[in-house]
């Protein structure tokens, strides 16, 4: 299950979803441009530059890295993960999903004066592939609901992972750029912002680099 992209290895993480898609190229991701989705890109606290997939009140936040040769990463980050939730409160559990096993975890929301509101759920998923990892992070009532999950998951198992022959250490993130469509938008915006106001951040979450399918 994998094919060559302007000589760089290319990998899909998981099942078949039936229908070819348009895909938007990030760089190190592309993703299949599904009907009534929005796509972001922005900062994760703590992590780096992410795709962030918008439905409804749902989000998946999308992420890959370079993984060793020899083994993945998930066993291990998905126990880092789980101790963390529960460093900060929250708690979790392992549990069989569409690509292997999953972390289920609750979490504080985040923001100040969060600690006694209820737990937010939240979905992690995770595929090893040949020398990447790609991680998934489901917020939002697809969460808890599987029927709002499902086209997430759909996305997911459809995503390409572009790693590339360069050299690099394990757990490094791949780089996420801009689709041709997004930096011609933001360079329109920036011509018609007032002098002064400066370039908008390309990585902060806003309607300068949605696109909308």
């Amino acid at each position: 299950m994998f094919r060559r992209r302007r000589r760089e290895q290319a990998d899909r993480p998981g099942f078949d979803s039936g229908t070819a898609q348009d895909r938007m190229d990030f760089g190190s991701l592309l993703v299949s441009a599904y009907e009534g989705i929005r796509v972001e890109v922005e900062m994760a606290e703590g992590t780096g530059v992410c795709v962030t997939v918008l439905r409804g009140d749902s989000a998946l936040q999308l992420m890959a890295f370079a993984a060793p040769k020899t083994s993945g990463l998930w066993d291990e980050v998905r126990q880092e993960f789980a101790a963390e939730v529960a460093k900060s409160g929250g708690d979790s559990q392992e549990a069989q999903g569409p690509f292997g096993i999953e972390l289920h975890a609750r979490v504080h929301p985040a923001g100040e004066g969060t600690r006694h509101q209820q737990l937010e759920p939240i979905r992690f998923l995770g595929v090893d592939g040949p020398r990447w990892f790609l991680r998934g992070m489901i917020r939002g009532p697809a969460a808890r609901r599987p029927e709002l999950a499902r086209p997430f998951e759909e996305l997911f198992a459809d995503v390409v992972v572009v790693r590339g022959d360069h050299p690099a250490p394990p757990g490094d993130l791949l780089e996420i750029r801009l689709p041709e469509d997004m930096r011609q938008a933001l360079a329109e915006q920036f011509e018609q912002e007032p002098p002064g106001q400066g370039l908008p951040n390309p990585f902060e979450r806003g309607p300068e680099i949605t696109e909308t399918r």
